[in-house]
């Protein structure tokens, strides 16, 4: 099993210099290897360049810039050109399957805020002593930065990576450990309906709310944009005080609202996998739900377009993705898994149409968003529980037929 942890890095003044530039020269190394990609395919009759042919280059070009590109761990390159050849694999592969591209793009300085070392040891190392009560990670280049770890890491570390976000440094370690012991079974299922009103309703009729983080940030966050919009930057490559601190502000608040749900994602699915040992949810298609409507052009009037429901469509759109649902169904899976919980997704058609006493299925059987009222035999309940009881039944049904 393998498991990430991240970890909050107190370099000083020399070490956070010494970072800065570690991103600047790998993203030169990134955008140096796209260019030799495109110069390629353009002028050389359609060549196409692997990455084993530019980690060969590697050698050559530490050995030119010594002052630059030598300084950095061999290792941490190579994974950078492996970033852009499964970029470029990602590119065809959507191009086989019709959808739209997205061509690798050239990535700003302030863009590239990743350098992944793949293997403890190599470049860096991980040093977190039992009897020493202050933890280092040391980097080629760098040297060893304090870090301050909340949490013990299980297992063994397998990679190690740079994460800037803002001002602060951020390590990521990934460690393999085996599987950890099962919880105790507390012999108890649960469905749960993902909603707007409220964040997920369970089949035992309790709610979680919705914080609407985004929604209560939404003032702060319109105020940053707007004193972002009013110092633009001098030139494309220049920027002055001014824009770089609005440019800050507005990161910090945008950070701020994604911690926040982070962390109330992680504290609904813990609760979750220590209450019940079984845990069925909707298969919901999240990228298709918060689509834009098609345009409706007009007949009589050519150019012109019916009204098609774009802006109340735009506000759900927003309404769901402030959710999280995403986020917290993933967080849900890692946790089940690390416990030992089992959790099923099932399809979500109908599951708040459906009576659960008598099982007829009709629109009408759901006249308001919250109000639940069977036609055939008179039930009412709340909509998002009658979903999330359907929820339950299905998931149950679908693992009695596949016990394995």
């Amino acid at each position: 099993m393998i498991r990430a942890y991240r970890f909050l890095m107190r370099p000083t003044v020399g070490q956070t210099q010494a970072l800065g530039e570690m991103l600047r020269d790998h993203c030169s190394l990134y955008n140096g290897a796209l260019q030799e990609r495109r110069d390629a395919y353009r002028h050389a009759s359609k060549a196409s360049i692997k990455y084993g042919m530019q980690s060969a280059q590697l050698k050559g070009i530490r050995a030119f810039d010594q002052e630059g590109q030598g300084r950095w761990s061999f290792s941490s390159q190579q994974a950078t050109l492996r970033r852009l050849d499964r970029a470029f694999a990602a590119f065809f592969r959507r191009v086989k399957a019709g959808r739209t591209p997205g061509y690798p793009r050239f990535r700003g300085v302030n863009w590239f805020d990743t350098v992944e070392f793949p293997k403890d040891g190599d470049g860096c190392r991980w040093d977190a002593t039992p009897h020493d009560p202050v933890t280092r990670v040391r980097f080629q280049g760098v040297g060893c930065v304090r870090v301050n770890q909340h949490r013990a890491v299980v297992g063994k570390v397998k990679t190690i990576s740079i994460k800037r976000e803002g001002r602060k440094w951020f390590v990521v370690l990934t460690a393999e450990r085996e599987q950890p012991e099962p919880l105790p079974a507390t012999g108890s299922a649960v469905g749960i309906d993902m909603g707007i009103a409220h964040f997920l309703a369970d089949s035992n009729g309790r709610f979680v709310p919705n914080p609407r983080h985004g929604r209560t940030a939404a003032a702060k966050l319109q105020a940053a944009q707007q004193a972002l919009a009013r110092f633009p930057r001098v030139r494309c490559d220049r920027r002055t005080k001014n824009h770089q601190r609005a440019v800050e502000k507005l990161a910090e608040l945008h950070g701020k609202v994604r911690r926040q749900r982070l962390d109330h994602a992680h504290k609904s699915a813990l609760g979750l996998v220590r209450e019940h040992d079984f845990i069925a949810h909707e298969d919901l298609k999240i990228r298709n739900m918060v689509k834009a409507p098609a345009s409706k052009p007009d007949p009589d009037r050519p150019g012109g377009f019916l009204p098609n429901g774009a802006a109340a469509k735009a506000g759900l759109n927003r309404s769901i993705s402030d959710a999280g649902w995403g986020v917290f169904l993933a967080i849900l899976t890692s946790k089940a898994e690390s416990a030992g919980r089992e959790v099923i997704a099932v399809d979500p058609r109908n599951t708040s149409r459906t009576c659960p006493p008598c099982g007829h299925t009709a629109k009408e059987n759901r006249p308001t968003q919250e109000k639940f009222h069977c036609v055939s035999c008179g039930h009412q309940a709340h909509a998002d529980t009658v979903g999330a009881v359907n929820v339950l039944r299905a998931g149950l049904a679908r693992r009695d037929a596949h016990p394995g």
